[in-house]
């Protein structure tokens, strides 16, 4: 058998290949998106071979990522439960794409990957292989073997031999991507204990962050955000301007209990620089832009949007028909939100755009020859008629 391991060279995915090899008497062939995991990738496939993979794929995928996947999902300002930005689960779409793609190129019968059996990731890697191969075999470690934990994990790694860099001294799990980085489990696992200072990584404790804000403005086009103080990047490098810059000032860090398609609650601490700042200044930008009818249709669209992303339906039609409706509210998105980022804030201080609604001349409060008052008088007896008539019926 010939099977495609999504491979990080993490704890997980490191024992996933050895013990493939010696349970399924597998070729194992890895594969790596890079999708900005940094100076995680350094010697990744060095080391894929020396634990047994027969060949190593490690892609850059980043301008992919953001472009496809990260900006669309931002035109629709997905936010799940009020708070993620879907870190995580935007990326295992464009990871499970490229699994199955690299399957049928190298003729395997089965891709593998190291999701547990109580978490999302498991369902997003594999309805998005079954939407795109659907007679693709899917080999599940987590659901089949007799390991219990990652203790276990660690100490079958050191029978074998297998090089990792996780101890029981630091247990937590980390995922990073262009977007942002996850951290989960171990001591994450009492909501009551606070973050310890070593889960930083993207963002600067607040105590760090300067004493001076900074002043960015993002531009966008028709909702994809193009250019960082008015310097053009491509889709990958603005997202590591943002973070760059954002991080410094500690923005976008948040420590939730969320609610995983699989039914339980889960803590977790993630850091979104650039992404908290591309969505609130891109929604800032609708609120200039943007027809108020438009735009309250497609808010009402965020709670499922962001369901849709979160449980693992990218690949699905109800998403891809919600996604035409969003990139087409999104064609006079266009123009430039200054913010200020200070200790761990993003704040909105100025927007403009040439295909801006909003008209001064409408709303001032001084004088104006574009608007007579008196209208709105019918505009409220009108609007107030059903009001009257309910309080009539009560007899008032």
């Amino acid at each position: 058998m010939k099977v495609v391991l999504a491979y990080s060279g993490g704890l997980d995915t490191s024992v996933i290949l050895t013990w493939l090899r010696d349970v399924y008497d597998a070729e194992v062939i890895t594969f790596c998106a890079d999708l900005g995991q940094e100076e995680e990738l350094d010697g990744l496939e060095e080391k894929a071979l020396r634990t047994g993979a027969s060949k190593c794929y490690v892609e850059d995928l980043t301008d992919e990522f953001a472009r496809d996947f990260i900006f669309p999902m931002m035109q629709g300002n997905a936010i799940y439960e009020g708070s993620y930005l879907l870190g995580t689960s935007i990326a295992r779409p464009l990871i499970a794409k490229r699994l199955v793609e690299i399957a049928k190129a190298e003729g395997a019968e089965a891709i593998s990957h190291g999701a547990t059996g109580k978490g999302n990731d498991q369902v997003r890697f594999e309805l998005t292989a079954y939407a795109l191969q659907p007679d693709i075999k899917v080999i599940a470690p987590w659901r089949e073997w007799n390991f219990k934990s990652r203790t276990d994990l660690i100490n079958y790694a050191e029978e074998k031999q297998i090089p990792i860099t996780v101890s029981a001294a630091k247990p937590y799990s980390m995922d990073r991507n262009l977007l942002h980085i996850s951290f989960e489990g171990g001591v994450l696992e009492d909501p009551w204990a606070e973050p310890t200072d070593d889960i930083h990584l993207m963002t600067s404790p607040l105590s760090d962050t300067p004493d001076t804000p900074e002043y960015v403005i993002v531009s966008f086009d028709k909702g994809n955000p193009v250019a960082v103080n008015e310097t053009k990047l491509g889709p990958a490098d603005l997202m590591r301007e943002l973070n760059r810059i954002a991080g410094r000032h500690g923005v976008g860090r948040i420590d939730i209990v969320e609610n995983r398609f699989t039914g339980m609650k889960d803590r977790g601490v993630y850091e979104t620089p650039g992404g908290t700042v591309v969505h609130q200044t891109h929604r800032a930008l609708e609120g200039l832009c943007m027809d108020r009818e438009a735009m309250h249709l497609r808010d009402s669209f965020i709670p499922q949007y962001a369901s849709m992303i979160y449980n693992g339906f990218w690949y699905a039609p109800e998403r891809e028909m919600l996604q035409a409706a969003i990139t087409e509210s999104q064609k006079n998105v266009t123009g430039d939100v200054r913010c200020k980022l200070f200790k761990g804030a993003c704040h909105i201080v100025g927007r403009r755009s040439p295909t801006s609604l909003y008209k001064p001349e409408f709303v001032t409060f001084e004088e104006d020859n574009v608007y007579n008052q008196a209208d709105a008088d019918g505009f409220i007896k009108l609007n107030a008629l059903r009001l009257r008539l309910r309080a009539m019926s009560q007899g008032l």
